[in-house]
């Protein structure tokens, strides 16, 4: 067993010292081609079953009572694969509110995300298909990324550091037939959407994504932080004026705030002055208040072909003109943006973008 997760290492280091077609995109240049593994280190257990985090038939992803699931107001898109999150904080430890960043999560907490598909989209809480399952584990030296491949059995995930490509299919709301070869990233390929500040970093659980109800089995709908605070896995939190980050999928919800919210999710982990894509000047957390950092009337650095011919990242009023549409519509790898998890374009997501800067002034 030992031998096979050492074969599978030399693997993901031979695939990531590789070199790329786009590197020299803006959104490449500060993003690590490598890293490596000694034999001496620890990188996880062989089944995911053998962590313990689910109760009775492991494809039910019940938790047991030290695991506690939640939900992002607005979510990553990845090829439309629906997801069911939990955490897993050590007993008598406790995360630290922070207004803006992701919580301050302590020693030895797991960060729990599986990827399934609905058979159809019509029924989302009936048949499905596990894909991946990965562990954000918070140890001395930092956070780890482990991915883990579901059989076709559903019974088991196994650790894949090479990660893998699963053929999926599923009927969508419309009621028309869809198919993918879905990728399930490396521990390369995730180290590198989670780097900040050059360490590898949770993206999604902040207090902004929390702030908003969960439907829990116990408890009934409640606020996600009120309910952390109420477990003991939250310190520090405000009684009132807690920061929020909206749906983008809430067509109430201000256009602007919308749009932001997604590029934010989508982008902003890698555009952002402390993320992978730095050099880019593209800045896209919701936070920024400067239109031109996030892209109104700036042209691009070192897009290569990814500009298509375009001149600025975004034109007011014309989507058709603006470098931030064109990359989200491409499915092209030397162009496409995000770059990595997915092989479609968001429709719903793209439209919603596209409407933002048309409506622009």
């Amino acid at each position: 067993m030992k031998d096979s997760l050492l074969i599978r290492i030399g693997v993901v280091f031979l695939l990531s010292c590789g070199s790329k077609e786009n590197q020299k995109q803006e959104t490449q240049e500060s993003t690590p081609s490598s890293f490596s593994f000694t034999s001496s280190q620890s990188l996880g257990k062989e089944k995911l079953s053998e962590y313990g985090f689910f109760k009775g038939e492991l494809a039910d992803l019940s938790p047991k009572e030290d695991v506690h699931p939640y939900k992002l107001n607005s979510a990553l898109f990845s090829d439309y694969a629906h997801k069911a999150r939990f955490v897993q904080i050590p007993e008598g430890k406790i995360a630290d509110y922070h207004p803006t960043e992701v919580m301050e999560f302590p020693i030895g907490s797991v960060l729990i995300k599986n990827f399934y598909y609905p058979n159809d989209f019509s029924k989302p809480d009936g048949e499905r298909r596990i894909l991946e399952t990965r562990l954000l584990i918070h140890e001395e030296e930092g956070w780890k990324a482990l991915p883990y491949v579901w059989n076709q059995e559903q019974t088991e995930a196994f650790l894949e550091v090479a990660g893998a490509t699963k053929s999926v299919s599923w009927r969508d709301v419309e009621g028309n037939t869809q198919k993918i070869n879905y990728s399930i990233p490396n521990m390369n390929q995730c180290r590198s959407c989670h780097l900040k500040d050059g360490k590898i970093m949770p993206i999604g659980p902040s207090t902004r994504q929390l702030n908003g109800d969960f439907d829990y089995a116990d408890k009934g709908e409640m606020n996600q932080l009120k309910y952390w605070q109420a477990h003991g896995l939250l310190s520090n939190l405000p009684i009132e004026n807690l920061p929020k980050l909206v749906n983008y999928e809430n067509d109430s919800e201000a256009l602007a705030d919308r749009a932001r919210a997604y590029l934010e999710i989508n982008c902003g982990h890698c555009h952002r002055p402390e993320g992978p894509a730095k050099n880019s000047a593209l800045h896209l957390m919701a936070s920024v208040d400067n239109p031109a950092a996030w892209g109104v009337g700036k042209t691009p650095i070192a897009a290569g072909k990814g500009s298509g011919g375009l001149k600025y990242d975004i034109v007011p009023g014309h989507p058709e003109q603006s470098i931030l549409a064109y990359r989200m519509e491409s499915t092209d790898p030397g162009i496409m943006m995000p770059e990595l998890g997915r092989k479609m374009v968001h429709k719903e997501g793209l439209a919603l973008v596209k409407q933002w800067i048309n409506e622009m002034e």
